[in-house]
């Protein structure tokens, strides 16, 4: 199994798997770091482990938490070893000032953490020993060792779909596709290179070539399925999924082409308790005032910066009517980034290299100050930290009209950050914001106190790699 799903969310095995690699040998790392530092005798040294474990575990987690964050574990697919090792250093050298912040909190059981030179001889450990650890896990593991042999039923629009999205190196992560099966009186739309000639019966044809998984992406199921045939399969053990489904699992976003609102009624997800309500809203106010207090001297520079480029008497904020939680308007807060008239003429898209942003409105929208005042909308609860971005009313009207589903973004709260804005760049058009929805939807059918968290500690990568910015 190639994926495994913590509170709703599809976290890839293979991560998980080097995540806790990684948290092990960081706290060898520093278990090292405390041996040559304070016993060198290793008799000795076991006997007081006990006392060493918690600064160990305490040091892998805030490192693995940074090395999160920032993207570490992905970007061994874009950047390969050699930009996965660069973060993890930089990831590393974060890790410094929170573990001596840890040991503030707790300096009665962490003892060890407070020794400036046990930290820094842990990170030097830590990044050979993870650079040593991941050459031979990628060594062992191989590209194509966790991934599960597909087979797709159907090879109309769907099938192309599922060919087309998830084909790239980047999406196809999970899985190895073996073909297409095509069905009586459907017309194909996959090309012939990739239909599977099945003279028997598709159960027939995986007792010869096994497969781990059937995907359904038959275009009009009333024409009929094989039941009988898919029934023999599974019994053999073989996983049977729905297309929308193997879609959204393996791309974290939701195929709209693909979906009917019975498979939005009758799929997993959408499911919010009280408990998770209070949690979230808790969450909210714990992030909003954290990065309040840290990014006070920030918002306090861009309003000396707007006033010295537009003169004391320019306007600092800006404010403007957006649609929130059960489509209900509110008036969101930023950082002016325009000139004064921007919008003389009626509300436009924001373009790339928009000749209305000043100076100073490139720069603060580029490291993404300009949305800090929004944390007084997550205050005041118009707005929560995480969720879909709040757009404007006249946007709203023209795309509800054109997408479908559309309007379902609006049954959570907007966010300050989001799953949308994690994964894809930023949206200046209809198609945008179509592919957009996608990932909105997905977080809506998943949310969970886990992918809030997950979305939170990313978006540190998005403000220090300017991913998505405009």
């Amino acid at each position: 199994m190639a994926h495994v799903r913590l509170f709703r969310h599809y976290i890839h095995l293979p991560y998980v798997i080097l995540g806790l690699i990684d948290l092990l040998v960081l706290m060898c790392a520093f278990a090292l770091a405390v041996f040559f530092r304070y016993f060198g005798d290793l008799s000795f040294f076991e006997d007081n482990l006990a006392f060493v474990l918690p600064s160990a575990v305490v040091f892998a987690l805030f490192n693995l938490l940074v090395m999160i964050s920032l993207g570490v574990h992905q970007s061994r697919i874009e950047d390969g070893m050699s930009g996965m090792m660069l973060r993890t250093i930089m990831a590393l050298i974060v890790g410094i000032p929170l573990c001596g912040f840890g040991y503030l909190v707790a300096s009665d059981w962490l003892w060890y953490l407070g020794a400036s030179s046990v930290l820094t001889t842990g990170t030097v450990f830590g990044v050979f020993l993870l650079g040593a650890v991941r050459s031979v896990f990628f060594a062992v593991v191989g590209k194509d060792r966790f991934k599960r042999k597909v087979l797709v039923l159907g090879a109309g629009v769907r099938a192309r779909q599922i060919l087309e999205d998830l084909r790239t190196p980047f999406n196809r992560k999970g899985f190895i596709l073996t073909g297409f099966v095509a069905i009586p009186d459907e017309p194909v739309e996959v090309s012939q290179e990739h239909i599977l000639d099945i003279p028997t019966s598709i159960h027939h044809f995986i007792l010869k070539h096994p497969v781990n998984e059937i995907v359904v992406a038959v275009d009009d199921r009333r024409k009929g399925l094989p039941m009988e045939d898919l029934l023999e399969c599974k019994m053999e053990g073989v996983k049977i999924v729905d297309g929308a489904t193997f879609y959204e699992r393996e791309s974290r976003k939701v195929a709209l082409e693909m979906v009917t609102r019975g498979w939005l009624v009758f799929s997993d997800g959408f499911t919010v308790s009280s408990v998770f309500g209070v949690g979230k809203r808790s969450l909210d106010l714990l992030a909003s005032s954290l990065l309040l207090l840290a990014g006070a001297p920030l918002m306090l520079l861009t309003v000396i910066a707007i006033k010295i480029e537009d003169g004391l008497k320019s306007p600092v904020l800006y404010s403007q009517e957006r649609i929130g939680l059960n489509g209900k308007s509110f008036s969101v807060h930023k950082f002016r980034s325009m000139i004064t008239d921007a919008e003389k003429d009626g509300a436009v898209w924001a373009t790339k290299n928009d000749a209305r942003v000043t100076r100073v409105g490139a720069f603060i929208r580029k490291v993404r100050i300009d949305e800090l005042p929004q944390i007084f909308n997550v205050l005041n609860g118009t707005m929560a930290f995480v969720g879909p971005r709040p757009e404007r009313p006249v946007f709203v009207d023209q795309l509800t009209k054109k997408i479908p589903f559309y309007s379902k973004r609006h049954r959570v709260k907007p966010g300050l950050t989001g799953w949308a804005q994690l994964c894809f760049a930023y949206a200046d058009n209809e198609e945008d914001s179509r592919e957009k929805l996608r990932y909105d939807l997905y977080y809506i059918k998943n949310q969970s106190l886990l992918l809030d968290l997950l979305v939170i500690i990313q978006t540190v990568e998005v403000v220090l790699f300017k991913k998505g910015s405009q």
